[in-house]
C-alpha cells in the first residue's frame, strides 16, 4: 500500500478547486482564454502572411506589439495596486471581447486590410498588458496562504492544455472552414472568461492604495531590485529564456538537421507535452519549502534538456529532451509564481506582477535573436547545444551571487510569515461557504 500512496501523492492536487468558488472561476476562465487566445496567435501571423507574401510583416506585428507590452504591462500593474481587480479584469474582458469582434469581421473581408490588423493587433496586446497583472496578483486572494504552489500548479496545467490545444484548433479551423472562424473561437473564449470574471466577489484594497503613477511604478521596480530573493526569480528565468530557448529554430532543425519538416509540429508541442505531464504529477510540490533551490535545480535541468536536445541523434530522442526540458521550466514557473505569490505584500502584487510579465515577455524575444544570429554564425545544432550550456552557466552564477535566493525557506521568510500573517489577521474566507 506505502507505493500506492506515494503514486497518490504525486497526483496534481485539486484541493484550491474544490474549496474556492472564485478560484475555480479563475481557473476555468483563464484555461478557456488561454486556448482561445492560442487560436488567434497561430492565425494572425498566417492571415498578415497569406495577404502580404512577406515574412518581414509578420516579423514587425511582433514589433509593434512590443512597446504596448512593456508600457500598458507596467501601468496595468499600477491599476492593479489601485483599484478593484475583479472589476478592472471585466472592464479590460469587455475591450478585448469588442476588439475580436472587429479583428473576426476583418477577417471574413474578401481583403482583409492589414492596417486594421496591426491597429487592432496593438489595442488587444495593449488591453491585455494592463488585464493580465489584475489575472496574475488576484489567485492569492482565492486561495488559503498554504495552497498557494497548488493553485499556482492547477493554474499552469490550464494554461498548458491551452497551449497544447489552442494550435491544434487553428490548423483544422484553417484548413476546413476558414481562417476567420479562428477569431471568432478567440471572441468566443474571451466573452465566456469574462463572465467567469463577473460572477466573481469584489476584491477591495485592503488598506491605502497607491494612485497610479511614473513614482508609483518606480517603487514597484525598487522593491523588486532590493529584494535578493524576488530578485532571483527574474534572472534566472531571465536567463533561461535570453541564454537557451531554441523555438526560432525548429523548422531549421526539422528540415535541413533532420530532413524531417512533416514533423516540425511535433517539436513545437513536445514541450507543453512534457509541462502537461509535470503538472499532473504535481502533488509533491507543496512539500517543498527551499524554493529558490527547487528554481535553480529545475532551471539548470532545463538548460542541461535543451543542451541534449542540440546534440540528440534522432529527432525523436530531440522531442523527448524537449519534454523534458518543458516538465524542468513548468517546476521553475509553479515555484516562481509560488515565490511570488506568498511574500509580495498585498499593496505591492499587480506592480509586480507587471514587473513579472515583462520578464516573461522580453527573455523570449531576445532568446529568439541569440539563437538565429548563432545558428546563422555557427549552426542549428551549435546554437541550440551552445545555449542550453550556457543557461546552466548564467543559472549557476545567479544562484551563487544571490545567496538569499538560494537560501530561501518558505517557512521562515519574513516577507513569507508577514504575508501570513496579514492574511491571517483580514481573516479571509475564500471557501464556498
Amino acid at each position: 500500500m506505502t507505493w500506492r500512496r506515494r503514486l497518490a501523492g504525486l497526483r496534481v492536487d485539486l484541493t484550491p478547486a474544490r474549496e474556492s468558488r472564485d478560484y475555480r472561476l479563475l481557473l476555468i476562465a483563464g484555461t478557456v482564454f488561454y486556448l482561445g487566445h492560442m487560436v488567434s496567435y497561430v492565425a494572425l501571423p498566417f492571415l498578415i502572411y497569406r495577404e502580404t507574401g512577406s515574412n518581414a510583416m509578420v516579423g514587425l506585428m511582433g514589433v509593434v506589439e512590443l512597446v504596448p507590452l512593456i508600457v500598458f504591462g507596467l501601468w496595468g500593474g499600477a491599476l492593479a495596486d489601485h483599484v478593484d481587480r475583479r472589476r478592472l479584469l471585466v472592464t479590460c474582458g469587455i475591450a478585448q471581447v469588442v476588439l475580436m469582434a472587429a479583428l473576426a469581421a476583418n477577417a471574413f473581408r474578401q481583403r482583409p486590410s492589414i492596417v486594421v490588423i496591426f491597429v487592432i493587433g496593438a489595442l488587444l496586446i495593449s488591453v491585455g498588458a494592463v488585464q493580465r497583472p489584475s489575472r496574475e496578483s488576484l489567485l492569492p486572494r482565492t486561495v488559503r496562504h498554504d495552497q498557494i504552489s497548488q493553485a499556482n500548479a492547477l493554474s499552469s496545467f490550464g494554461m498548458q492544455a491551452g497551449l497544447f490545444v489552442g494550435p491544434t484548433i487553428a490548423g483544422l479551423l484553417i484548413a476546413t472552414v476558414g481562417i476567420g472562424w479562428c477569431f471568432v473561437v478567440d471572441f468566443a473564449g474571451m466573452l465566456f472568461a469574462t463572465a467567469m470574471y463577473a460572477r466573481m466577489r469584489p476584491y477591495p484594497h485592503r488598506g491605502e492604495t497607491t494612485a497610479p503613477s511614473v513614482r508609483g511604478i518606480a517603487e514597484g521596480w525598487t522593491y523588486a531590485v532590493r529584494r535578493r530573493d524576488l530578485l532571483g526569480t527574474y534572472l534566472i528565468d531571465i536567463a533561461a529564456m535570453l541564454l537557451a530557448m531554441p523555438i526560432v529554430l525548429f523548422p531549421a532543425f526539422a528540415t535541413d538537421v533532420f530532413e524531417r519538416p512533416e514533423l516540425v509540429g511535433l517539436l513545437y508541442s513536445a514541450e507543453t507535452v512534457g509541462a502537461l505531464v509535470a503538472t499532473s504529477l504535481s502533488g509533491w510540490m507543496h512539500r517543498v519549502h527551499h524554493h529558490g533551490r527547487a528554481i535553480t535545480i529545475a532551471a539548470t535541468a532545463y538548460g542541461c534538456a535543451i543542451a541534449l536536445v542540440g546534440l540528440a541523434p534522432t529527432i525523436w530522442l530531440a522531442m523527448l529532451a524537449l519534454a523534458l526540458a518543458g516538465a524542468a521550466d513548468n517546476v521553475s514557473a509553479v515555484f516562481r509564481g509560488t515565490v511570488w505569490n506568498q511574500t509580495i505584500p498585498e499593496r505591492m502584487r499587480g506592480r509586480l506582477a507587471g514587473i513579472e510579465m515583462l520578464s516573461f515577455s522580453v527573455g523570449p524575444l531576445g532568446g529568439q535573436a541569440r539563437a538565429g544570429l548563432v545558428a546563422d554564425a555557427w549552426s542549428v545544432r551549435g546554437a541550440i547545444t551552445s545555449g542550453g550550456l550556457a543557461c546552466v552557466a548564467g543559472v549557476a552564477l545567479t544562484a551563487a551571487a544571490l545567496r538569499d535566493f538560494w537560501r530561501y525557506d518558505a517557512r521562515t521568510d519574513p516577507h513569507a510569515v508577514a504575508e501570513r500573517s496579514a492574511r491571517a489577521a483580514a481573516g479571509e474566507s475564500v471557501t464556498d461557504s
